[in-house]
């Protein structure tokens, strides 16, 4: 049987070390490789070809989403499943935005790894049963509610850290003391404004400001 050849990307060398050890009497999955963020796991993917990437969200330079992002989008023969200890909606959906294959929780047992990385083998989705709870409520609530105004539908496609870089952006501070203050990467800012640019179909931080104010964007 051919193995499923994984790396594992995660800030804490703790971390990685506990989850490579528990695929130790696994004989059908192999870690080739070990990253602490996401630029290191680009890297890796490029030199190493892995079947799947192992990615937690929060690590420095580049989150694990992004990573994935960028991973759906030129190596598409990687598969990418994330694991991380939030259970936050906005992360969750925003996983199956970018692309990811699969969202566990770090407090999964060995036996869940192990059946989502052999799922996401195979093609498929994987997401844990809290996970799908979660997105299936996201969805009914965000997606398919006929009963919003434009200005609710619009609200609810930023998350709620988009809200918060859009909240400082209406205050007229630029990226960097958008992430000082929220302590986020510069990258991170810069993405999470691009991404409600297109989501809310303007072409610049102007317009993305004038909008927010008379829409209303940022109110509860």
């Amino acid at each position: 049987m051919q193995k499923i050849r994984i790396i594992l990307v995660d800030d804490h060398y703790v971390v990685r070390s506990g989850i490579r050890a528990l695929f130790d009497d696994e004989e059908d999955i192999e870690v080739i490789g070990e990253a602490s963020n996401g630029i290191e796991a680009i890297a890796k993917i490029k030199e190493l070809n892995p079947d799947i990437a192992i990615l937690d969200i929060s690590m420095p330079q580049m989150n694990g989403l992004e990573a994935a992002e960028i991973i759906h989008k030129l190596y598409s023969n990687t598969k990418t499943l994330i694991m991380s200890m939030h259970d936050n909606k906005d992360y969750i959906l925003r996983s199956m935005e970018v692309g990811a294959d699969g969202y566990l929780l770090k407090d999964s047992s060995k036996e869940e790894i192990v059946k989502a990385i052999k799922v996401v083998a195979t093609g498929e989705k994987y997401y844990s049963g809290s996970i799908s709870g979660i997105i299936v409520n996201g969805y009914l609530n965000v997606v398919a509610n006929p009963g919003m105004s434009e200005s609710e539908r619009k609200k609810s496609k930023i998350s709620k850290q988009e809200k918060s870089i859009l909240a400082h952006l209406v205050h007229g501070r630029n990226s960097r003391e958008i992430a000082d203050n929220l302590t986020l990467s510069v990258r991170t800012v810069d993405n999470h404004r691009a991404r409600m640019m297109k989501k809310l179909g303007v072409k610049n931080a102007v317009e993305l400001v004038k909008l927010a104010i008379e829409e209303k964007l940022l109110d509860d």
